[in-house]
């Protein structure tokens, strides 16, 4: 029975924003910038010092290193288009205009992958500094440029580089960014020359963020204090049945055979058994203390695109031509990442004025500021899109401690170790130690003085290691492997067909990403390449694993030929949005535990097929439409029977009556949304967080409950007070579709222990599914007028569910002041957690949006000049350029931008032009 427990307080409501006008902002700006001059720091910013560094647009500007003249074609939102003679011009361009345009964001970028966040921003960055080069980020992406690159990436790189350098040449930080004025206010901080490693160590970071379930795996592991094996599986159900996998037919028979051949093979099959338990050995209290720790050290690390690795998904799928008005393919992506000014993604056009063997390239879509080439988007004969496979590349080791060294196969082994000096702004350089297993594992337990001390300490069973010097973590990755992913980001640019697609698909080891593909010839397809492990025994993966024996290593990978794909699939359609890849009895590999439930994946698939159904074609618009869905899946679900209902108190039952009629749309204006969630939040709440461990709970949400000890529940009623140790944006249950589908699976049992919750105050007890329902109806009737008012004519889900843009630097940690200049909001939004119009929030934390379609697109394979984009905020990283957030309006709305692609119409759209000389 899940443990007995009593809420004493709620959730903490997010901090208001503001919005003006561009001219009140400027003149607002005059008056924050006389601020930060007088008051704050003693020195005058005006307005020449803000617009100092708006990039030059139009004229001509020599640069050395060029053969011959570049032009750069903004359209009226600044969106550049490259046009140049050669390969090393185009990409030596594109690093001078991403620098022109967002400098900042990618020295920030650098400083992050290189655990170097101290020399900007001084000592509140230490322990995220000690993390970042306990993994070695950087490290291996020079390993990966010595050794594993091919010489035309290289070169690439480097012209990249080049074009960086070029910007940067002569300028002081003002002339750069309004950032680096204010950090020239507290330290002498000076931006450094660029290198083709600062480029290559990005991958990482964004590998870091798609790593798939190493949080599930400590979060399982964590759940052992408070709950049993059999609840712990109650809330990670199976992956259902009515949702459609990505590879649906033709493919299994051939992946079979490859698989028999032993073609292309690294490694043996995966267990597909196991159970969830603690690590082979060591006790719970033991891990859960450990794993506990480790947690409040990840959740300090700055994501890079997303939510610290949680609740990242995208949506991404390509219909073809037998089903389309153009009678060619269309291809549609929106990745999910967390909300960012500037956005993670930047888009451009790189073309060759001649493609030929001197200059190959004729692409356009999003990159990275930071990173040569274009990651999603089309050239002139293919379209591709991405997804986060959610694949597990990640597992955590308990390794057992012995003196210098650590247990292994009943040996001891002696760690590897490197000595690494962090800089700090404004104070003393600090001197840490990494260690790493024989096999590269960073021991990631060195970098928290709380883990050590419980390492020392840490109960073992029977069948495990005496303590001795107790027990560390470590972490096997596959990105702490030098790999090839950016020569596949330019064999992509190039490819012409779906032959070459695959080619250069097999190059992107990490992260390993769905992609789909579309061509001018008609064809559609879908692959998923990347280093993808098998292990010898236990159970996938999912939970961390015993590292004092070799029984439980990683055996190899799975090879590139034996990967899941799909060609041309009778269907028409192929829809990727996190779901399962194959199924589990068709595949003879184990990919993960711990895929998305699907429930996106078949929205968008209901959608298409009610379309095509009895030979109705789709529009682009038509996708645009599907990439704006607000349905509430499990609203369809719950409201039926939340309407069935007997409340007593006349102020509920009006709340209730908002759901009559209900589309289940979650549209910014709809008061049925914001009760409907309210209540789904308080559902989710009363059955399953309040009887999580205080490591998943929500901080500042403290509950009565009954005292456990190292043997579990200490059964003398006696209870303790426990306040939730989590992030708002963290915590669970966050309501995602895995939530969903926990719920949908104890319907049918309305006696569950887990519909049992205790009277609160004047809130009554509920014994079963219809009491814990009607006691959340009241619950979230009574939230709602506390944040909303008592009037429901007012509400609306907009009201709750705002957009936030923050910079991601001084616009979190930087003066209140310095925040209001530099962020930009709220927006109110339709969509939720699990709709296919993904606006993400965190059900046990607020209704705040954490996590967003960073970007939409729609490509035309048939006319590319018809194809439509937008971008989550604008192309400038600079503060009060007009193109810092002139897309977020339209992309709140739901509209998409014209996206020019052949140079007529390129030269149609065109603002302004500026010619790069030699």
């Amino acid at each position: 029975m899940p443990p007995n427990t009593t809420a004493s307080t709620g959730d903490t409501p997010g901090k208001p924003g503001r919005k003006k006008g561009r001219k009140a902002r400027l003149v607002v700006l005059v008056l924050v910038l006389a601020i930060i001059g007088g008051v704050a720091y003693g020195a005058y910013w005006s307005i020449s010092t803000v617009r100092a560094s708006f990039p030059q647009t139009t004229g001509t500007i020599n640069l050395d290193g060029l053969a011959d003249p570049v032009e750069v074609k903004r359209d009226g939102n600044g969106i550049p288009q490259i046009y140049a003679s050669s390969d090393a011009d185009l990409f030596m361009a594109q690093g001078y205009v991403q620098a022109q345009d967002r400098f900042y964001e990618m020295d920030v970028r650098r400083h992050l992958t290189s655990g170097r966040l101290s020399e900007m921003f001084g000592k509140d960055q230490v322990k995220n500094d000690e993390f970042l080069r306990t993994l070695g980020w950087d490290r291996v992406a020079k390993d990966e440029y010595d050794r594993k690159l091919s010489a035309s990436t290289k070169k690439y790189l480097q012209a990249y580089a080049k074009g960086v350098n070029a910007y940067l040449a002569g300028k002081g930080g003002a002339d750069i960014s309004l950032e680096y004025a204010a950090l020239g206010f507290v330290n002498d901080y000076k931006p450094e020359q660029w290198t083709p490693v600062d480029s290559l160590a990005w991958l990482k970071a964004m590998a870091w963020d798609l790593r798939g379930n190493m949080q599930d795996e400590i979060d399982r592991a964590l759940m052992t204090s408070r709950l049993g094996p059999q609840q712990i599986a109650d809330l990670y159900p199976a992956y259902p049945a009515r949702n459609k996998t990505i590879v649906q037919e033709g493919q299994y028979s051939e992946l079979s055979k490859a698989f028999e051949q032993g073609d292309d093979a690294t490694g043996g099959s995966g267990n597909s058994g196991g159970t969830t338990s603690t690590a082979g050995g060591a006790s719970g209290s033991a891990l859960t203390s450990q794993l506990s720790g480790l947690y409040k050290v990840l959740d300090n690390v700055p994501a890079a695109v997303g939510v610290n690795g949680q609740g990242i998904g995208s949506n991404s799928w390509v219909v073809s031509g037998a089903h389309t008005i153009t009678g060619k393919p269309l291809l549609a992506n929106d990745p999910h990442l967390a909300p960012s000014l500037p956005s993670v993604w930047y888009q451009m056009g790189l073309h060759c004025r001649t493609v030929s063997a001197k200059c190959q390239y004729d692409v356009a879509g999003y990159t990275f500021a930071g990173m040569p080439g274009v990651i999603i988007g089309h050239n002139g004969d293919i379209a591709w899109g991405m997804t986060n496979s959610e694949v597990d590349v990640t597992d955590l080791y308990l390794e057992k401690l012995s003196g210098d060294g650590y247990l292994y196969d009943g040996k001891v082994k002696p760690f590897t170790s490197r000595t690494e000096t962090i800089k700090v702004a404004g104070g003393d350089s600090k001197k840490i130690v990494v260690r790493e297993t024989a096999d590269g594992m960073p021991l990631l337990s060195d970098r928290d003085d709380e883990l050590l001390k419980v390492g020392r300490k840490a109960e073992v069973k029977t069948e495990a290691p005496d303590r001795g010097d107790g027990y560390g973590i470590a972490l096997k990755w596959t990105a702490l492997e030098p790999g090839t992913s950016m020569d596949a980001v330019f064999a992509m640019d190039r490819a012409a067909d779906w032959k070459g697609f695959r080619a250069a698909a097999k190059l992107f080891d990490v992260p390993s990403q769905n992609l789909i593909y579309a061509d001018t010839a008609g064809n559609i397809g879908y692959t998923l390449p990347g280093r993808i492990p098998t292990r010898a025994k236990g159970d996938n993966g999912s939970v961390p694993a015993p590292g004092w024996t070799s029984r439980y290593r990683w055996t190899g990978y799975i090879g590139q030929n034996k990967l899941p794909y799909e060609y041309n699939p009778a269907r028409g359609y192929i829809v990727t949005a996190n779901q399962a890849v194959v199924s589990k009895d068709a595949y003879p590999y184990t990919l993960t535990t711990d895929w998305g439930y699907g429930t996106r994946s078949q929205r968008i698939t209901d959608l298409i097929e009610s379309k095509i159904k009895g030979g109705g074609k789709i529009s682009t618009d038509d996708m645009r439409q599907m990439q704006l869905d607000n349905s509430s899946q499990i609203a369809s679900r719950l409201v039926p029977m939340l309407m069935k209902i007997n409340l007593k108190d006349d102020d509920v039952r009006q709340a209730q009556k908002l759901l009559e009629g209900w589309d289940y749309t979650q549209d910014a204006d709809s008061a049925a949304a914001a009760y409907f969630n309210a209540v789904w939040r308080n559902i989710l709440k009363l059955a399953f967080g309040n009887k999580l461990p205080k490591e998943l709970r929500v901080k500042g949400q403290c509950l009565w409950v009954d005292k456990i000890d190292s043997t579990g529940p200490v059964d003398d009623d006696t209870k303790v007070r426990e306040c939730g140790e989590r992030e708002a944006d963290q915590a669970q249950p966050d309501g995602g579709d895995r939530w969903s589908e926990v719920v949908l699976s104890q319907l049918d049992k309305p006696n569950s222990d887990w519909w049992k919750t205790p009277k609160s105050g004047t809130r009554p007890a509920a014994t079963n599914e219809d009491e814990l329902f009607a006691r959340a109806m009241i619950d979230a009737r009574w939230e709602l007028t506390a944040k909303l008012g008592k009037d429901i004519d007012t509400w609306s889900w907009g009201r709750l569910h705002r957009l936030f843009l923050k910079n991601q630097t001084l616009g979190t940690e930087g003066p209140g002041i310095l925040q209001y200049v530099l962020n930009r909001g709220p927006w109110k939004l339709s969509g939720g957690e699990a709709a296919v119009n993904a606006t993400g929030w965190n059900a046990a934390g607020g209704y705040g949006v954490v996590w967003v379609p960073s970007m939409r697109m729609v490509v035309n394979l048939a006319d590319f000049d018809k194809s439509k984009w937008i971008n989550l905020t604008g192309a400038s990283g600079h503060a009060y350029s007009a193109h810092y957030t002139d897309q977020t309006g339209k992309w709140v709305k739901g509209e998409l931008l014209p996206w020019s692609f052949k140079p007529k119409t390129v030269d149609r759209s065109t603002s302004d032009t500026l010619v790069l000389k030699p």
